[in-house]
């Protein structure tokens, strides 16, 4: 047979099976953009625009075997295309000098740097001597030196203080990470340190929700690491509320060092926890009602339910790039629960990717996506060729001890490429970690999580927190 008569056969007998080639695509042409040297400029971004949308109708003249090919080169296409407008979408003054001298702004983000100091995001910034069209969007600093006097900084709060700031900075080596692009994306214009108190100009600004969500956010934090203390309150604050203020530098390392690190970003694994665990609670529930299991559809009440939850968690944990991404990949399962679907599959994991990376084609360049994705595709091809196969039958009480176990490797084994080519490093003990780690969360954390959030109307929380303790 001829090269192209095996082709055509190969192209016929995947018909159906195609969706999971979009991502691919689109990763593809953002994979080109980020990889150019220069900024493209406007007559390639229309070329590319209209080679896309020439390829489409090209291929609907194409053999059918064909046509997918030319499909594949317009999705191509419209991530170089996606990924240049993000860029350009996202673009802020950036400081290219050194500037030294007052900054006023409004607190948008509290967190920690690496050196252990309280670090601030400004926006609605203003530096002396600085034309507005030239002052960055937002700028970071962090807090060192004697800060006794200094007001304690709260989200909302316009404050001023006298900082270094310089311009972002770019990879320290070649192919490390790039934190300029980083910032580019985060509309951060400078960073920088201050050394002296830090000034209140202006209250609080309410009646803001997004303002008004970070203060609940910080609220709940500060309760919980009142009943838990130091790094123990730390976390359970990190994974509820997404606030890692109160985590020591010592603990992150640590952390990193035994491949645990991923339990701090709210991420796949809390989202999935908690959904399935909200899921698995409303159903039970419903089907526990003769009259309601019989005539509702419970099944998919309980989807609706979850994604309810999930989206509350996603709003009080911050709604970081890997919390969206959590969720956008808990949200379509659940929604192919409620159209009567099956949840898990690499279709699903295919649409998954292809919503963040539309909204966010940055996302491709880092290791959290694709640790994330490398991940759930491999877990849910290994489980799904289990599920078929059925290879071997063992007791029921192993299969949950097989199934954390395999997972883990699987996971695990997905990801240390990955891991290894981001960050130089795999962790030697990040199986054990994680055996034994996950199914704590799994089993105790979460739920008493989930607890401590139905007491705390009856001023009961701090039982949940303190079970969640006891298993952090």
């Amino acid at each position: 047979m001829r090269p192209a008569g095996r082709m055509a056969e190969v192209m016929l007998r995947q018909r159906g099976h195609l969706a999971g080639w979009v991502p691919v695509c689109l990763a593809l042409g953002i994979g080109i953009y980020f990889a150019l040297r220069v900024e493209p400029g406007p007559g390639l971004l229309l070329g590319a625009a209209g080679g896309g949308a020439g390829t489409v109708l090209l291929g609907r003249r194409a053999p059918e075997w064909a046509a997918p090919l030319f499909t594949g080169v317009m999705f191509v296409a419209l991530g170089f295309v996606l990924a240049a407008g993000r860029a350009h979408w996202m673009a802020a003054p950036v400081l290219d000098w050194r500037y030294y001298g007052p900054v006023e702004g409004r607190i948008v983000a509290l967190d920690r740097s690496q050196s252990d100091a309280v670090r601030l995001t400004l926006d609605r910034v203003r530096l002396r001597r600085v034309a507005p069209e030239e002052t960055p969007a937002r700028v970071r600093i962090s807090l060192h030196g004697d800060q006794r006097g200094s007001i304690a900084p709260r989200p909302g709060l316009r404050v001023m203080t006298t900082a270094h700031l310089s311009p972002p900075g770019g990879p320290v080596e070649p192919g490390g990470f790039d934190f300029q692009r980083h910032a580019w994306f985060a509309r951060l214009g400078a960073v920088g340190y201050a050394r002296v108190p830090l000034l209140g100009v202006a209250p609080a600004e309410e009646g803001r929700t997004g303002l008004a969500v970070f203060r609940l956010r910080m609220a709940i934090s500060n309760h919980i690491r009142s009943i838990l203390p130091g790094d123990l309150g730390g976390f359970a604050a990190a994974i509820t509320t997404g606030d890692r203020s109160a985590i020591g530098q010592d603990t992150l390392e640590n952390l990193r060092a035994s491949n645990l690190a991923h339990l701090l970003a709210i991420s796949g694994l809390h989202m999935g926890l908690l959904t399935g665990l909200v899921f698995g609670a409303l159903r039970l529930l419903l089907a526990a009602m003769p009259h309601t299991a019989l005539h509702w559809p419970t099944r998919s009440i309980a989807a609706a339910g979850a994604l309810i939850a999930a989206s509350v968690y996603l709003a009080l944990s911050g709604g970081n790039v890997a919390t969206e991404r959590a969720f956008v990949m808990v949200a379509v399962a659940l929604g192919a629960l409620m159209i009567g679907r099956r949840a898990i599959s690499l279709r699903a994991v295919a649409i998954a990717a292809t919503i963040v990376l539309v909204l966010r084609p940055e996302a491709l360049t880092g290791p959290g996506f694709q640790m994330s994705f490398a991940a759930t595709t491999a877990l849910v091809a290994v489980f799904g060729w289990l599920r078929d196969a059925r290879p071997l039958k063992s007791p029921g009480w192993l299969r949950p001890v097989g199934a954390v176990v395999l997972s883990s490797a699987v996971a695990g084994a997905a990801t240390a490429p990955i891991g290894a080519a981001h960050f130089n490093a795999i962790a030697h003990y990040g199986l054990a970690a994680n055996l034994l780690s996950v199914p704590l969360m799994g089993v105790l954390v979460i739920p008493a999580a989930l607890g401590a959030l139905a007491l705390a109307p009856l001023g009961l929380d701090h039982l949940g927190l303190w079970l969640m303790g006891l298993g952090l």
